[in-house]
C-alpha cells in the first residue's frame, strides 16, 4: 500500500513517509491532499527548499535547524509561525512528508 502518483503505487512506511524521494509536483500534490493541505506558493517555497537540503545533505534538518537555515536563506519571515501555518502537524515531519521525501532521522533530521 502506498501513494498512487502518476499511475504508480509508491510504498510508504507506517507513518506514511515515502521510502524513496520523488521530486515531482504531482507527488507533493497527492500527499498534500491526503494530509488535508491545499498547496500555496509558500508551501512550494518550503517544499523546494527541503528537497534541496535533502539532495545536498542526504537528509532534512530538524525543526530548530530549519528555522535557522530558512532565516538565513529567506530573512524577514517569522519562520516558526509560518511553518506551523503551512504544516500544522509538526513542520519538520509533515513538511518532509509533503515534500515527498523519506522519513527524517532522529527527531526530524540533523
Amino acid at each position: 500500500m502506498g501513494y498512487m502518483i502518476d499511475g504508480v503505487d509508491y510504498e510508504y512506511d507506517e507513518e506514511k513517509f515515502l521510502l524513496e524521494p520523488i521530486y515531482t509536483e504531482e507527488a507533493s500534490k497527492v500527499i498534500a491532499a491526503e494530509e488535508g493541505i491545499n498547496l500555496t506558493d509558500d508551501h512550494w517555497q518550503v517544499i523546494n527548499w527541503l528537497r534541496e537540503r535533502y539532495k545536498e545533505d542526504g537528509q532534512t534538518p530538524n525543526f530548530r535547524n530549519m528555522l535557522s537555515m530558512l532565516g538565513e536563506d529567506y530573512p524577514d519571515v517569522d519562520w516558526k509561525k509560518k511553518l506551523y501555518e503551512l504544516f500544522p502537524n509538526q513542520p519538520a515531519r509533515q513538511g518532509v512528508r509533503v515534500a515527498a521525501l523519506p522519513k527524517p532521522y532522529g527527531k526530524g533530521g540533523y
